[in-house]
């Protein structure tokens, strides 16, 4: 393997891992979201309920 062919890989390998991490956090986000949307805080200090 050339060293072009190499850093082509291991850049293609980083955005991967790059956006497995940020497509994970954003599942996240949308299930906590959508788990208690009463939760979410708009435009507001606290929560919307203490129990959040």
């Amino acid at each position: 393997m050339t060293g072009r062919a190499q850093r082509r890989a291991a850049i293609a390998g980083v955005a991967l891992v790059v956006g497995l991490f940020l497509g994970a956090n954003a599942h996240l986000l949308a299930v906590a979201i959508g788990s208690q949307p009463e939760c979410v805080a708009r435009g507001a200090a606290m929560p919307a309920k203490p129990a959040c």
